[in-house]
């Protein structure tokens, strides 16, 4: 039978959603091909905020990737952008030149923020809160200013300003109404909200209309209509969203305030469908995600040829965690006319409830702080049914003459078919045979066989819970995890097996110790390839391929696909001979950028992929290894050399331990700093391995942090010689290589293990004297790898090409 074409424009969570549906209806009905305009893989944009916040990973927030896009036969062009449709022709193209061939079209084009058309509204650092990129704006940000402000005091621009606090800045929630989340929540939970939220360090300023917005080339202030300001870096704009309807508007297809759809989401023109934030069903389009959950299931049953008596719209609720407090809304909860509610009230604990009836039917219900009795509000809210004599039960969570009811009874108590996780509409029957027959006993089994709690994590608490209740003695006993999802075995035990068996590769490694996954991941190849590294130096051979990309080519793949090159500079002192060999290499090879970088080294931007071997070979330099696990820069100040306050010879310490480490291979990278005098002008006490120089010695500063997570370092010891700096600095990385973690930078593993620890370790010359000898073993079987890539062995070995997901990964 003939596969007829489906093709998709975009890749968000709605749209993907209803491919899932239909190839579990009709695996065999389609052939799909999928646009997506951002370089990722389909992943949760309800948690960009917990990423922002640093509770969750990047690579968490996936909900397909790559590998079930080629095991379900989807073409994706991740990167892609739709810019126009032939629905005569039922053909669509992107930008970047592909093309596709439709029977049916689904158009899940999404929303775009909202921004606010003030005059300044177009300078560097005003930004929406609403992809990947506009993270890792933030994050940049972060880095280099203090002072940031958000507009809009609604759920998004709550979680922004949250993540923002995170990131250690200073941040202003302004926002035009009186009180905060006014769409969610009525005015006592809102204040009550907005202490909370102060206390964590948020600043609100309320009753505020933006005017405009100043600074040169980068936002200074913010400007309001009453004449007050406000100074600023950063500026992001969460004051709603608007459906992304140009393309279907531009390809003839009807449109209002979204894309007009039927019951079944089919627009104007054949073959064509909407569905999600972008499609507007009965004069409403949605931005919750369980409506958009509901429209992608019908739509994928009528695509099956499924019979579906269609959409009918939805009643919406809220449950959400917002920046560490528990809410929930739904329904009228504004006391409309002809209502009559009640309110419940704890300043101590921070609780509140409301619940509002018409004609003894729940229509409303606003919960602040404890939110367990929210699916079984708005099951009765959907319902309609009687309350009669049960308000107080209900506002409560008991009956007022029965005693308190703990949270557990409260589960139990719920009917089966109470929706739990309303995104995925999870009910508490598919959760409780999950956890009774499937052996779910965990929150994240729960989540991977039924996708509850898998999307905004509002009912994760709900979840927990019932794992409790059904689990009983079981709860709580996951399996254990490992360094990755490949297997259950952690650092220590794959260590001690790799030594104790004498495994020599990281293929045998995986085959002898039971891989779940036999070729394994980006993160467990890598860090075999480093364990079996540092283990056995002398004979191990290192395995390119279990490189990330920009290890292998000593060069960082950049958004727009070329890449970085950093050669090394000594200290960050350089010559004009040198200055001018960078120079003409540059021009040479017509590299848009050139940047001097925050580690004293300069930056070739913009470099082509085919263009890195030649460029490699002729700048003659050692690699900078800026994007690999090693070590990264010593950054120096010019001490006593020039500096009238200088005490000691920082460049020449700094160019020695440069000189003396480099091309050494580590659990994560690492950073050295020299500073001439305790003014410490080369920020030694934010690196891993800091020196300040003192009259008459060195100070040793470890574990420090510069970055999103920003750590002064702490004081290991003092020392008066420059060989004991050397000694002392190669013992102390040494440690580290023998007994960090992958990918654990060494502010977070001193935080781990300790100081006394690590000085304890130390302390015996003779330990320090075996650290160095086993560190310069190491060093000397490494060779230069900048060489071996402008050799022709090197091009094949180092240039194999990988998935585009590694990249982006990366």
């Amino acid at each position: 039978m003939t596969k007829k074409k489906l093709v998709m424009i975009g890749n968000g969570m709605a749209g993907v959603r209803a491919i899932e549906h239909l190839i579990k209806l009709a695996p065999d009905a389609y052939e799909i091909t999928i646009f997506g305009a951002e370089p990722h893989p389909n992943y949760n944009r309800i948690m960009l905020s917990s990423v922002l916040a640093g509770g969750t990973d990047l690579k968490e927030i996936i909900i397909n990737d790559w590998d079930w896009y080629k095991e379900n036969r989807i073409q994706l062009h991740a990167g892609h952008t739709v810019n126009r449709i032939d629905t005569l022709h039922r053909k669509v193209f992107s930008e970047q030149g592909a093309v596709a061939s439709y029977d049916a079209l689904i158009i899940a084009t999404g929303s775009n923020p909202f921004m606010l058309p003030l005059p300044g509204a177009d300078k560097e650092g005003v930004i929406a809160f609403r992809d990947i990129q506009d993270c890792e704006t933030m994050v940049k940000t972060s880095q280099q200013y203090k002072k940031a402000v958000v507009i809009g005091g609604g759920l998004l621009g709550l979680e922004a300003a949250r993540g923002l606090l995170h990131l250690g800045m200073d941040v202003s929630v302004v926002h035009l109404n009186p009180y905060l989340m006014e769409r969610q929540l009525d005015e006592t939970a809102a204040k009550m909200l907005q202490r909370e939220l102060e206390t964590q360090g948020m600043t609100f300023l309320l009753n505020k209309n933006s005017e405009s917005i100043s600074g040169r080339k980068r936002v200074r202030a913010l400007h309001f209509t009453d004449g007050s300001s406000v100074e600023t870096d950063l500026i992001v704009m969460a004051v709603g969203i608007k459906p992304n309807i140009s393309l279907a508007q531009s390809s003839g297809i009807e449109v209002n305030r979204g894309i007009i759809v039927n019951d079944f989401m089919e627009t104007n023109v054949p073959g064509v469908y909407a569905v999600g934030e972008c499609a507007e069903h009965r004069g409403i389009a949605y931005g919750l995600v369980a409506p958009l959950y509901e429209q992608g299931a019908v739509l994928a049953k009528h695509l099956a040829g499924v019979e579906t008596s269609g959409y009918a719209g939805s009643v919406t609720s809220t449950k959400l965690k917002v920046s560490g407090v528990d809410v929930f809304s739904a329904g009228h909860f504004a006391d409309p006319e002809g209502t009559r509610s009640m309110r419940y009230q704890d300043e101590v604990e921070g609780v509140y409830k409301k619940i509002v009836v018409r004609e003894d039917r729940l229509i409303g219900a606003v919960m602040f702080g404890d939110t367990g009795d929210g699916p079984k509000l708005f099951s009765l809210m959907k319902s309609g049914e009687s309350i009669k004599g049960r308000e107080k039960e209900l506002l409560l969570g008991f009956a007022p003459n029965a005693g308190v009811v703990s949270p557990e009874q409260r589960l139990a108590q719920l009917a089966d078919d109470e929706i739990i996780c309303g995104c995925n509409g999870v009910s508490k029957e598919a959760i409780k045979d999950a956890i009774l027959t499937k052996n779910c006993n965990t929150v994240a089994s729960v989540k991977a066989c039924t996708k509850a709690s898998g999307s905004c994590g509002g009912c994760k608490p709900l979840v927990e819970g019932l794992v409790q209740l059904y689990a009983g003695d079981a709860a709580g006993e996951p399996v254990k995890e490992g360094i990755c999802g490949c297997t259950s075995l952690g650092r220590d035990e794959i260590i001690a097996e790799i030594t104790r068996l004498g495994l020599g590769t990281v293929k045998e490694v995986m085959n002898v110790l039971g891989w779940d996954n036999p070729e394994g991941c980006s993160k467990c190849r890598p860090s075999l390839n480093y364990y079996l590294g540092m283990l056995f130096p002398e004979s191990y051979v290192d395995e390119k391929e279990s490189r990330f990309t920009n290890e292998r080519y000593h060069a960082n793949i950049q958004k727009d696909g070329t890449y970085s090159v950093v050669p090394r500079i000594y200290g960050g002192v350089t010559s004009p001979s040198e200055l001018k060999k960078i120079a003409e290499i540059a021009e040479k090879f017509d590299v848009p950028m050139v940047k001097i970088t925050g580690g004293q080294r300069i930056d070739l931007l913009g470099v082509k992929k085919e263009d890195l071997p030649r460029m490699w070979e002729e700048l003659d330099m050692p690699s900078g290894y800026a994007y690999g696990k090693a070590l990264r820069t010593v950054k120096t100040c010019v001490g006593s050399t020039f500096c009238r306050f200088g005490t000691q010879d920082s460049i020449g310490m700094g160019v020695r331990l440069e000189k003396e480490f480099e091309r050494l291979s580590t659990p994560a990278k690492v950073k050295l700093a020299v500073s001439g005098c305790p003014r410490n002008c080369a920020e030694a006490t934010i690196k891993d391995f800091g020196v300040v120089a003192i009259d008459g010695g060195w100070e040793l500063h470890v574990g420090g942090n510069g970055g999103v997570h920003v750590r002064a370092t702490e004081l290991l010891c003092v020392v008066k010689t420059e060989d004991e700096v050397v000694e002392w600095a190669g013992a102390f990385i040494q440690y580290y290589r023998e007994n960090a973690q992958w990918n654990e930078r060494t502010s977070v593993w001193i935080e781990r293990v300790g100081l006394d620890h690590v000085k304890k370790a130390l302390e015996k010359k003779e330990e320090r004297v075996a650290l160095v000898s086993r560190i310069k073993l190491a060093l000397s079987k490494q060779k230069d790898p900048w060489k071996e890539i402008t050799s022709d062995s090197g091009l094949r070995k180092n240039f194999v090409p990988l998935p585009d997901a590694e990249a982006v990964t990366k």
